[in-house]
């Protein structure tokens, strides 16, 4: 499917992503909370919030703009951070929008109950049977189906009914308030004012820590930035314009409230201790008449439906964005045909809430929690700008993003000790994913990094890294094939390439004029011009001593090079090897070694042989190689191995099965597998060999291990004359994922 067939949410659509998810649901839910705690303070409270979140659309917007894909923060994280941090943030951000739902679900339930237990009143039956936890649970389950139903058969999930409705509602709430205001002595109408903070500033802070997930909302724009269309104009705008909507309603209403809706007797703050759930139900009765009454109950209703939609629209995207980066299980990655909608990742989602809601069963742990999950993964956001921001270049002070992340963090922490519970929650929620993605997810999640850092030359950049390749040259006629593999090799756009010649240890004094060193000059400067006229510029360096080997592998250490690239044009003869597997067991970083004729050309590859015998050994830097290679221009990729003729048909199944899960995950492009009967498997490399343009084996790099080269390399480089690259990552280092070893294995 195309980008542009993928983008098909335009400004009003995003938008309304955003306003569905804010307005109405936290403010309704939460503004009894919020009285209690702060009093008429309640509005400062939500004031100084939207504030905080201005500053974290502004870093959300930056981002969106630079990053135009689904996953919004987890997007951001994995682009500036590691694989394993963006999963932290991504599991984080999708339980977060999860509890949202929970939030809006129960919120959703609690006015649907009090509006059928008014009508039965009204009818002159017992309502009260309504209000109970268990039926209130049982409505939450079954708003959170429908919805994920519609979701799972659209990409929206449906109209835009429910935000364009509960806004109007609002603004008749709002037109009401301030309609009766004209009729209240101004005395009268500012009397709860004489005590704005009953509960002193901690009051007030402990209001915002509990009210923040009520502007929550305009995040999910960013989460399905892959699907709106002109992503530079639309995304910062419909992020910003949600926002603004929720604060045009939110402070007018709030003030409202406490001017012409407070109880004749006590106060608004005792109103909301009282009654938490129903204090906007309750004063809108009081200026407006039932009609007040029934308008809130409808734009309950409305604004918990379409925030349950979005936050199931939003966390479903990031849970699908992760599993296309193998950070959750696969199959949430996947479309479902006809409706162009990750129907697995919206099911699975649904299940989690639906679940959550019946543990929970209370709004206000739920919104405590909420609010503090998403005040660290905004601060997360503010530091990624910043990260972002520095890494291309831009030298200016941070200002946005910085007092961003210190609010977001501040009020984090105070929400963590004011109500320990969420604190609890979220702490759990990380151990969790965190034992999930290092026993079953981590193998998986690593090889699509390396397959992404490989082809996209901006991630390395944006990550701060800047690895080196080291090319020791010996021979300048080997220099071409070396500097096409060493560039092929090269993180793309930041990595860097050292090519190093070793002098022999002179007996005197070496002077500009030695022949050694002139040598060593020749050597390097004729590398430069055969292998690097077209690739990239690279650095040199010769050094002088007596043992080459150790002297390669302690420039490789002391230059922390992530690669080392060398030549081994004489394999095939007899002991040739042995010094070359000296070397290999000294260096401690990733090594590809090249057997190739001296005009070769990596470029010219088109057809690639994979033979694989162990499980996952080489496949880290396997699939480094392949997605560098398909970089370049695609190749087709035949992984093979072999079994012998009295294998089973068990192993036979197996065998394949294995060798279809390496090529899935390792593979970049196009790619077959093949398992091949064979009682030698030397003689079915050699043969499958001679029709392609580049064999790709691995070595022995276990510290364990007698020797880097085993029998079957140096055999078949010695039966065949194709271009071979043998690879092996840092000593000890495997990856190894999937069913245990059986007892009839491969031979290969």
């Amino acid at each position: 499917m195309s980008e542009d067939a993928t983008r098909h949410l335009g400004l009003f659509a995003a938008t309304s992503v955003g306003v569905g998810a804010i307005v109405g649901g936290g403010v309704l839910a939460l503004a009894g909370i919020a009285f209690a705690t702060a009093g008429p303070a309640a509005i400062l409270a939500f004031a100084l919030n939207g504030g905080i979140a201005l500053l974290t659309a502004a870093s959300f917007a930056e981002l969106a703009v630079r990053f135009p894909q689904s996953g919004g923060t987890y997007t951001y994280a994995k682009r500036v951070l590691s694989i394993e941090a963006a999963f932290v943030v991504g599991w984080v951000v999708w339980f977060a929008s999860i509890v949202a739902g929970v939030l809006y679900a129960l919120g959703f339930a609690a006015f649907a109950a009090e509006g059928m237990a008014r009508l039965l009143e009204i009818f002159g039956r017992d309502g009260g049977w309504i209000g109970r936890p268990q039926l209130r649970v049982v409505i939450a389950v079954g708003a959170t189906a429908l919805y994920s139903g519609a979701l799972m058969r659209s990409a929206s999930g449906g109209g835009h009914t429910a935000t364009i409705g509960k806004l109007v509602v609002f603004a008749v709430l709002i037109a009401g308030g301030v309609w009766a205001s004209f009729g209240v002595p101004g005395g009268e109408l500012l009397r709860e004012f004489d005590s704005f903070l009953p509960n002193g500033p901690v009051g007030l802070i402990q209001a915002m820590g509990y009210t923040f997930i009520a502007l929550q909302g305009f995040d999910l724009i960013a989460a399905v930035g892959g699907e709106v269309k002109d992503p530079a104009r639309n995304l910062p705008r419909a992020i910003f314009l949600s926002l603004a909507i929720a604060l045009a309603v939110y402070l007018p209403l709030l003030f409202v409230l406490v001017t012409v809706g407070a109880p004749t007797e006590g106060t608004i703050a005792e109103a909301g201790a009282a009654h938490p759930e129903t204090l906007v139900a309750s004063a809108a009765e009081r200026f407006l008449g039932p009609a007040g009454y029934w308008l809130v109950i409808v734009a309950g209703v409305l604004s918990m439906l379409s925030a349950l939609q979005a936050n199931l629209l939003g966390a479903s995207r990031i849970a699908f964005s992760m599993a296309r980066d193998r950070t959750l299980p696969r199959p949430l990655g996947r479309m479902r045909g006809a409706s162009g909608t990750p129907a697995l990742a919206v099911g699975v989602t649904a299940a989690m809430l639906a679940t959550l809601a019946v543990v929970v069963g209370d709004v206000s742990a739920a919104g405590a929690a909420s609010s503090l999950i998403f005040l660290i993964s905004f601060a997360t956001v503010h530091w990624a700008a910043i990260l972002a921001r520095r890494r291309s270049g831009d030298s200016s002070l941070p200002i946005v993003p910085l007092l961003g992340a210190v609010l977001c963090v501040a009020l984090a922490i105070f929400q963590a000790f004011a109500v320990p519970q969420a604190g609890v929650v979220v702490f759990s929620w990380l151990v969790v994913g965190c034992a999930f993605y290092f026993t079953w997810l981590a193998p998986g999640a690593s090889l699509a990094d390396v397959t992404a850092e490989a082809r996209d030359p901006d991630l390395a950049r944006l990550r701060g890294r800047s690895p080196l390749v080291l090319v020791p040259i010996g021979n300048p006629a080997s220099a071409a094939g070396l500097a096409g593999v060493a560039a092929t090799v090269r993180t793309p756009g930041v990595g860097r390439i050292l090519l190093h010649s070793v002098v022999r240890k002179l007996d005197e004094a070496p002077d500009s004029e030695h022949p050694a060193l002139r040598d060593a000059q020749v050597i390097l400067g004729e590398s430069l011009q055969r292998g690097f006229e077209r690739a990239t510029a690279a650095e040199t360096l010769f050094t002088i001593a007596s043992d080459t080997s150790s002297e390669i592998a302690r420039v490789a250490r002391e230059h922390r090079c992530g690669t080392v690239v060398m030549g081994a044009p004489k394999l095939e003869e007899p002991n040739s090897h042995v010094r070359l597997e000296s070397l290999l067991m000294q260096i401690d970083a990733d090594v590809v070694v090249v057997r190739a004729p001296h005009r070769w050309r990596v470029a010219s590859v088109r057809r690639v042989l994979v033979p694989i015998g162990g499980q996952r050994d080489h496949s880290r830097l396997r699939a480094r190689m392949l997605a560098s290679l398909s970089r370049m221009d695609r190749c087709e990729v035949t992984f093979l191995r072999t079994v012998t003729r009295s294998a089973s048909p068990e192993v036979w199944r197996r065998t394949e099965r294995e060798l279809r899960e390496i090529a899935r995950d390792e593979a970049e492009g196009q790619y077959e597998v093949v398992v091949e009967e064979a009682e030698d498997p030397l003689a079915a490399i050699v043969r499958r060999a001679a029709d392609t343009d580049l064999l790709l084996m691995g070595l022995q790099r276990d510290p364990s291990a007698r020797h880097a080269l085993g029998r079957l390399v140096l055999a078949v480089a010695a039966q065949s004359n194709v271009p071979l690259i043998l690879i092996g990552g840092r000593r000890g280092r495997t990856l190894r994922r999937g069913p245990k070893p059986f007892a009839a294995r491969p031979q290969t």
